[in-house]
């Protein structure tokens, strides 16, 4: 048995270095376990398999009933302890528990934003695409400004390159998927939101289903082939868009959404630029803190446009140049000829 024990040893080490889920691993140690069964049951008594797993039956059995009565106890207890909780836990939707009212009251105090605004947070769900430099403030705020429900979809890991601006992350987290490092943050910071975490690449083809089930997205990516196929998807789904980039000192911000007569993102850039037009952050460079100030903007926009509040970024765009410590803005408007959202009569 010895041998079987330092095998599932292995597994759940090799595992654990590759930061492969926990329910994972234990799905590998019960396709050994039933691999050993087999062995035990099919092959005759003295087999040098058998005696190299173990050689009784009964006992593998035997361990594997403990194991099962111990995994239905914990099961059972969890259950029991759920519905022991607080019925805090299960507020009905939109209310908030005094800790909540609490930690808000910042929010609730402001004229623009008030209770009703604070309840729309709560009952809203917003998706942002890409957890790096501009993803990081992002999740940070809305999960401080309550936000019910965020979802966050990225396909890449931790790297030690990202901590100089991706403060979402740590260094104890390096190798971790970012959408579970994110999650990580997010919920020890807000234990009264809802994260739904997104460990793969957005593809066109179910980015419309994904859409359809929040109010609002939030675009983070850094490559205009993303960005497209984003606004593509957005425009069909009529979800408003809050799209941000940023490169070395500078940063831009809108929002668009067709359904609400402003443009869409390719009205404004309908061409990706030639090839060394547009580097990107690991080619040019980029300064650690630009990502938190842009990435910051567009919380607030998602906060404004959630709430109500103040005057969206509708129709303009936010240029930030923090080299010089420079704002402007210019107005934008849609195209009738756009491939996306204009009218096909001018196409």
């Amino acid at each position: 048995m010895g041998l079987v024990f330092a095998m599932a040893a292995v597994l759940w080490g090799i595992g654990h270095v590759m930061k492969t889920p926990i329910k994972a691993r234990i799905l590998m140690i019960a396709l050994l376990y039933v691999a050993v069964l087999i062995v035990q049951v099919v092959f005759p008594d003295g087999h040098a398999l058998r005696q190299a797993t173990g050689g009784s039956k009964e006992a593998w059995f035997g361990l594997g009933a403990v194991v099962g009565i111990v995994a239905g106890y914990r099961h059972l207890l969890g259950r029991l302890k759920a519905k022991a909780r607080p019925a805090e836990t299960a507020k009905p939707k939109g209310t908030f528990s005094p800790a909540e009212l609490d930690r808000y009251a910042r929010h609730i105090v402001l004229r623009e934003v008030g209770g009703p605004g604070q309840k729309s947070l709560k009952d809203a769900k917003v998706l942002v695409i890409g957890a790096g430099g501009l993803g990081s403030p992002v999740l940070l705020y809305l999960a401080a400004a309550g936000v019910g429900t965020i979802g966050v979809i990225d396909d890449d890991e931790v790297d030690a390159s990202n901590l100089q601006r991706q403060v979402i992350h740590t260094d104890a987290r390096i190798g971790m998927p970012k959408v579970f490092s994110a999650e990580e943050a997010m919920r020890a910071l807000n234990p009264y939101i809802t994260v739904r975490p997104y460990h793969r690449r957005l593809e066109e083809a179910d980015a419309a289903d994904l859409f359809a089930e929040y109010d609002l997205v939030l675009d983070g990516t850094d490559n205009f082939q993303t960005r497209f196929m984003v606004n593509r998807v957005a425009v069909a789904t009529e979800t408003p868009l809050i799209a941000a980039a940023i490169a070395q000192w500078e940063g831009q911000i809108s929002l668009y959404a067709p359904a609400g007569d402003a443009p869409c993102y390719q009205c404004i850039f309908p061409e990706a630029p030639a090839d060394g037009l547009a580097p990107s952050c690991a080619e040019a460079g980029v300064m650690g803190a630009l990502p938190g100030v842009v990435g910051s903007m567009m919380a607030v926009e998602a906060i404004k446009e959630i709430t109500g509040a103040g005057a969206s970024l509708r129709g303009r765009m936010l240029l930030y140049d923090a080299l010089y410590g420079e704002n402007r803005q210019v107005t934008l408007k849609r195209r009738a000829n756009c491939p996306i959202c204009g009218n096909p009569d001018h196409a």
